[in-house]
Order: C-alpha cells, then sequence, then structure tokens
C-alpha cells in the first residue's frame, strides 16, 4: 500500500498492510515566514516518511492578522507566548472585521502549505491544521472566553459567526492551496474547560458549519479531528460527521480501545505526547505496538495524542516509526 491507501482503508476499518503513522512536532521561531515553515514541514516528512503530514503552522497563526502579537519564549512544546491579545474587553469584540485568509500571515500560512505539497509526495495526504471557531475566540481572548461567552451571549455569538465565515474560508483556501483534508482542533471540547450544553450552544453549530465547509470543498477530503485537554467528550465528538477521532489517549485517557467503542470510527493515537522526551526508546516502542495490538490494527492510525515537546530525541521518534512499521 502506498500511504494515501493505507490511510484510507484505516479510516474505512479494511484491511491494512500496517497501521498508518505520523508525529508532529512545532517548528519555533522557523514558522514565522512561507520559506522557512515549508522547509521545515518538507524536511520533517523527508526525514521521516509519514504516512500523512499534520501542517504545523504556529498555534497562534488564526489570530495574528486580527491583531495579536507572540513571542516563543523557550516553552518545551514549541508554542509561542501571547505578549497582546487582540480582545481584552468584551466590547472589543464589536470592532471584529472579516478577513482576507490569502493575505497577511494567513496568506504566509497558505503559501507554505502550497510550497510545501509541491515539494512532498502526492501519494502522502497533507492535513491543514483549522481551530475550531470557538478555539479561535479563546485564543484571541487569552484564555477569557468561557467567562464571556457565560456574561455576554449575544456578543459572542455575533463573534463566533465572523469567525466562522473566516474559518470556512481558510478552509477553502487551503484545499485550493494543496491540502488533502484538515486537522480539526478545538480546545473546549473538555469537561474541564466547558459544560456540554455550553459547548453544544457555542461550539457545535459552528464546528459543523466549519467540518461542512472542508466537504463542500473536497468531498473526500479527510477531516481529523482533534478534542483536546483533560476530560474529552468523547460522545459529543462522536457525532460529528469527520473521518478520524484524536485525543490524549495515554495521557488522560480513555484508552484508544476504550475511546473507539464510544466513536466507533478511526481512532488515532497511542504514543504519549509527554513522556515521549525522556522514556527510553524501547518504551516507547512498546507503546507503539501495544496501540496496534489494542484494536488488532483496525480503525486505527498511530500518533501521539497531541503535538509532542519539540526537543524529543530522534531516536524516540525512530522507536515510533520502526515498531508500527515493523508490525505488519
Amino acid at each position: 500500500m502506498n500511504a494515501r491507501e493505507r490511510v484510507r482503508a484505516a479510516i474505512a476499518g479494511e484491511a491494512v498492510d500496517r497501521p498508518p503513522v505520523s508525529v508532529w512536532r512545532h517548528f519555533p521561531e522557523q514558522d514565522q515566514t512561507a520559506e522557512e515553515l515549508a522547509e521545515q514541514t518538507v524536511a520533517w516528512q523527508e526525514r521521516w516518511g509519514w504516512d500523512f503530514v499534520k501542517y504545523m503552522p504556529p498555534g497562534d497563526y488564526a489570530t495574528i492578522d486580527w491583531g495579536a502579537r507572540s513571542a516563543f519564549t523557550g516553552w518545551s512544546g514549541g508554542n509561542r507566548e501571547m505578549t497582546k491579545a487582540p480582545i481584552e474587553r468584551i466590547d472589543d469584540w464589536k470592532a471584529l472585521k472579516p478577513l482576507d485568509v490569502r493575505q497577511g500571515f494567513n496568506g504566509m500560512v497558505l503559501e507554505a502549505l502550497r510550497m510545501s505539497r509541491e515539494r512532498i509526495d502526492a501519494d502522502v495526504p497533507f492535513l491543514q491544521t483549522i481551530f475550531s471557531p470557538l478555539t479561535i475566540a479563546q485564543k484571541m481572548t487569552n484564555g477569557q472566553i468561557v467567562g464571556q461567552l457565560r456574561e455576554h451571549p449575544e456578543v459572542v455569538h455575533a463573534a463566533l459567526e465572523l469567525i466562522t465565515r473566516v474559518t470556512c474560508d481558510m478552509v477553502q483556501a487551503s484545499y485550493e492551496a494543496g491540502a488533502d483534508g484538515i486537522f480539526f482542533a478545538s480546545q473546549l471540547t473538555t469537561r474541564d474547560v466547558t459544560t456540554e450544553d455550553e459547548y453544544r450552544a457555542f461550539g457545535v453549530p459552528y464546528d459543523l458549519r466549519v467540518i461542512g465547509a472542508s466537504r463542500a470543498a473536497r468531498q473526500d477530503g479527510i477531516v481529523f479531528f482533534h478534542t483536546h485537554g483533560d476530560e474529552p467528550m468523547l460522545s459529543l465528538a462522536a457525532e460529528y460527521p469527520v473521518d478520524i477521532l484524536n485525543w490524549h489517549d495515554r495521557l488522560t485517557g480513555p484508552s484508544l480501545k476504550e475511546g473507539y467503542g464510544i466513536v466507533g470510527k478511526a481512532v488515532a493515537g497511542g504514543i504519549n505526547e509527554q513522556t515521549i522526551m525522556a522514556a527510553s526508546p524501547q518504551e516507547v516502542a512498546e507503546e507503539a505496538r501495544e496501540a496496534v495490538a489494542s484494536l488488532g490494527g483496525r480503525h486505527l492510525l498511530v500518533t501521539p495524542g497531541c503535538v509532542i515537546r519539540y526537543a524529543t530525541p530522534e531516536d524516540r521518534i525512530q522507536a515510533v516509526a520502526e515498531a508500527v512499521r515493523g508490525s505488519s
């Protein structure tokens, strides 16, 4: 099988020669220009030959053209620290304006995607990172959105409407630039941040429009849904019309097997994104082998539960790749 065939078979629950495998990391300070981001993206894929590319623009990219500012301060995950939030007070939402995603920092991210896609094997699916509208709002307020939606629901709904329109445009533009699907990330589908009722009101309607934009842009486009946080709402996530679900299965649970029983569709995980940095290569390889065995290699993609630390030693990454590729 080639990578695309392998990923498609895993999504469908069909027999595979081995499960697809992919690992991703940030490229701090090398993700601020199209040339450097493309260079790092291509080099990462050339080094490891993953079965799909999870594109890694900076985690705050969707906020920059609305006025966010950030700096890399050395955090081991590789994320940048916000130094200026676009929304500091609830009234700031009223000044929010539409964006042309083909310009500014969004345009840079798209150009790097295009440049990367041209240099990466066409048989390897390339997934653009798209944050959920409520996640973008959370980033734009530097973590204050839940309090705002509880106190000023009408203002937040209006803001989410605009953010959703821009995010749908980014999905369309990403396919035009060469993406094969989206890595749709929600940082609020977790009960330690919001209640399920709150997410159904302020998250689900807007998420479904973004996922619908992906399907409209390309019917066979892959939708990989990452639910971030300590208490993932997997039952809610299972309702989404997505192809793959991913959460912190090793770090917070539930396990891949338990989660698969809840969602009933392809799941991605098996590698602890935090302990991989300090674990031995043998321990990391055993995690990968356990993941494959837990689902019999079907409906499974072996990945971390989230982004790995950018300084993770190469022998740990190599251990993942070799364990999965030796499982056929």
